[in-house]
């Protein structure tokens, strides 16, 4: 009976992270007595009766909590990697105390492992810091459409798990982009939002926005664009507006010399002390410009070289970019103009972005960024800047 997530777990590969978020965290128990939620063979939830308090009752929910805490840590020890880490996830599918137990150990485990991907929760956190982490974009020119995916081996026709979709819509004289965890529901209103970008008139400045607030106290944007939709189209459990959580900048390049685009970044994210989870020990160190709750990392695009015989502008990608595009970039660390001393990091890649095909680009970040935030700025590439080119 032990053995029952494993059995049933290789029928919930094919869930995306919005059916995984909609199962994990509306599974429980109604009343006294009521119907468990749990995945069934087929890949359906199935509903089981149970009595509150009666450990010896059907279902999972009466399992002794050191028990179940020992089994979900080891499966979480063990699984650390995608297809496998279902596992993990289907572990917080069984019902309210199992999803409980679960949320638990992963939020422990991200101590030791930054960056580890498991809960939708998990886009929106730090990523490793001693290596990146490797995604890819799939663009859908047709539909105006963006498709992240976790890579899981090393080729690019992989097609990887599927983690955040983007749509690009028209808004006046701008452009937005709507970030989803469901490939196919881009309402600001729906439960599988994330956040999204807004450029300006030029499209060489954006506005990144979150859906949910980045650290405690966090006060929604008060401007228009930063509005989710109308009070009246939204639950009241959900904010009806964004929260700013960085700026993408490209400068002009009015006298067109030779070079590609120029970029800069500032992300913002809780200082050490607001945030609700610790971050790995072994992050590289990151100067920042601080507030009372909340921090700037400033990013700069690397300055790439002339390569004589080649005539043109390269970049080392380390065999992660193979197509020459006016799109590729490598962001590091920039110089903290408040602190004199500080020079910035121009050795440590924080996110680099390039294509490797038709319409497919690798996406690789790592510490202090986040999935999302990397997504975020990579989107800012597409779409054609004359004044910046």
């Amino acid at each position: 009976m032990m053995h029952r997530p494993f059995l049933f777990s290789r029928s919930c590969k094919d869930l995306t992270f919005s059916d995984l978020e909609s199962v994990i965290f509306s599974s429980g128990v109604d009343g006294d007595q009521g119907k468990a939620k749990s995945v069934a063979n087929d890949g359906s939830l199935e509903e089981t009766w149970r009595q509150d308090g009666d450990p010896f009752a059907p279902g999972w929910s009466g399992m002794l909590p050191e028990l179940l805490g020992e089994i979900i840590q080891r499966v979480e020890a063990t699984e650390d990697k995608w297809p496998e880490r279902k596992n993990v996830v289907v572990c917080g599918c069984v019902c309210k105390q199992w999803r409980e137990a679960t949320l638990k150990v992963v939020s422990r485990a991200l101590v030791d492992n930054p960056g580890r991907i498991t809960l939708p929760s998990s886009l929106k956190k730090p990523g490793p810091g001693d290596s990146p982490v490797q995604c890819i974009i799939r663009r859908d020119k047709k539909n105006a459409s963006f498709y992240l995916y976790l890579s899981l081996t090393s080729t690019f026709t992989d097609k990887g798990k599927f983690l955040l979709a983007a749509q690009r819509y028209r808004n006046g004289p701008h452009a937005e982009y709507i970030v989803s965890l469901d490939a196919e529901d881009f309402s600001q209103g729906s439960k599988a939002y994330v956040g999204k970008l807004r450029s300006d008139f030029l499209g060489t400045n954006f506005v990144i926005y979150d859906s949910q607030p980045p650290y405690n106290g966090a006060k929604p944007s008060s401007s228009k664009s930063g509005r989710r939709v109308a009070n009246k189209q939204i639950s009241p459990q959900v904010p009806s507006g964004n929260f700013e959580v960085g700026t993408v900048s490209y400068k002009f390049n009015l006298l067109k010399s030779r070079g590609p685009r120029r970029m800069v970044c500032s992300i913002k994210f809780p200082s050490p002390d607001t945030s609700t989870t610790n971050e790995s020990q072994d992050a590289p160190k990151i100067k920042n410009m601080k507030s009372s709750s909340h921090e700037y990392t400033v990013l700069k695009n690397k300055a790439p070289r002339w390569h004589e015989n080649l005539e043109c502008w390269c970049l080392n990608f380390h065999g992660r970019v193979t197509v020459a595009s006016v799109k590729n970039f490598q962001l590091v660390q920039a110089t903290d103009p408040s602190q004199p001393d500080w020079k910035g990091n121009d050795e440590t890649v924080l996110l680099q972005f390039g294509k490797v095909g038709d319409d497919i680009f690798t996406m690789d970040y790592r510490h202090p960024l986040s999935a999302f935030q990397a997504f975020a700025i990579c989107l800012t590439s597409f779409g054609t800047k004359l004044a910046c080119e």
